[in-house]
């Protein structure tokens, strides 16, 4: 069984995607070895598990300058899964080469028309990735939804104009998931106070990747 690799993308800053692929790497991590691959500059996933008083329980490691998937595959091939976590454009060359080496690509967004058409160029850029990289697919996570509100009118309207699937499964907005960040852990490392974050990403990953 080959190295399943997760590319969690958008080319908006502050959606998520760091708080996203770190607690996923964690959660996958609990089915087998699992690597996060910092794309972005700003090196925040790396900086996250340098923090912690405990180790975290996924690799993370940093990738500055040119590559592409084949080479990834190749260094990282002994972990199970792969988590690479993408800078905030669709013009990067880390993005781009993450969408041609992923089987899975997660696009987290906040419940706000005006973020998600900010991102509207997405689509596209996901269609030429699967001419090269036929086994892709892309799904919308909805991102720090408030609990008992409901996604508005033009919420649903701007969803369905983006023309992805959107995973049943979503985060809400919790204090577990700053904590994580602020505390260097993921939300399985936090006893009580992360399991209803830690049941969130559970449901991401039995929905996309499976038990």
């Amino acid at each position: 069984m080959g190295t399943h690799v997760t590319a969690v993308i958008n080319q908006k800053g502050g959606a998520g995607k760091t708080t996203l692929a770190m607690n996923l790497a964690a959660g996958l991590a609990r089915r087998g070895e699992t690597v996060v691959i910092d794309l972005d500059p700003q090196g925040s996933s790396r900086q996250w598990a340098s923090l912690g008083a405990e180790p975290f329980p996924a690799t993370v490691k940093q990738i500055v300058g040119a590559w592409d998937a084949r080479t990834l595959h190749q260094n990282y091939r002994a972990y199970r899964h792969m988590v690479l976590d993408c800078p905030p454009s669709l013009e990067s060359h880390a993005t781009m080469q993450a969408l041609r080496a992923c089987d899975v690509a997660l696009i987290p967004v906040l419940p706000s028309p005006v973020d998600l058409w900010a991102s509207l160029r997405l689509p596209q850029e996901i269609a030429e990735a699967k001419k090269v990289n036929s086994r892709l697919r892309a799904y919308l996570v909805l991102n720090q939804l408030e609990p008992k509100s409901a996604l508005s009118a033009a919420m649903h309207e701007a969803l369905a104009e983006f023309g992805l699937p959107v995973l049943q499964a979503s985060i809400r907005r919790r204090a577990a998931y700053r904590g994580a960040a602020l505390e260097g852990l993921s939300v399985y490392q936090m006893g009580r106070r992360g399991s209803e974050a830690a049941a969130e990403i559970e449901a991401i990953i039995e929905e996309v990747i499976g038990s």
